[in-house]
């Protein structure tokens, strides 16, 4: 997958304990410049991002963390689509995620109006194990620009 930049000149990124969720430090945007294996060296944190490329997609911020069992690389977020979308972004996820283990969990949140959505990272057409954050972040922004616009 190709992709195109995106501007991330607008990003506010957390770093969070795993087990708590507490607040450990907010990063500037030289942090997307740092190899995604940053979380596999830090299994207990997770990374919490908005940008305005993903909120105009419908995701007011994400998480990236490494899964514990799997060492995979995980994204989560809440995603705006009608629940009546439900048929359609399944079958997205199914054909644009390819690989052995678990590849994605979508479950529709009423009281939010919303999908929670968790993917493989390791998934998604464009991974590479020693990506920045700046580069998974775009391939991440692409594959969901991708989703809305299919499923709409």
């Amino acid at each position: 997958m190709e992709t195109n930049p995106v501007d991330f000149s607008n990003v506010y990124i957390e770093r969070c304990d795993k087990e708590t969720e507490n607040f450990l430090a907010e990063e500037g945007q030289a942090f997307l410049q740092n190899h995604i294996d940053y979380l596999r060296v830090n299994k207990d944190e997770f990374v919490y991002i908005e940008a305005t490329p993903f909120s105009e997609l419908g995701a007011d911020g994400l998480s990236l963390e490494v899964d514990d069992v799997f060492g995979t690389y995980n994204v989560m977020l809440g995603l705006k689509l009608p629940k009546k979308l439900e048929p359609q972004i399944k079958a997205f996820l199914e054909h644009h995620l390819s690989g052995e283990e678990i590849k994605y969990g979508l479950l529709f949140d009423a009281n939010d109006g919303l999908w929670n959505l968790n993917f493989t990272l390791d998934y998604v057409a464009g991974y590479r194990e020693e990506m920045t954050f700046s580069a998974a972040l775009s391939i991440i922004h692409e594959f969901l620009l991708k989703l809305v616009a299919e499923v709409r």
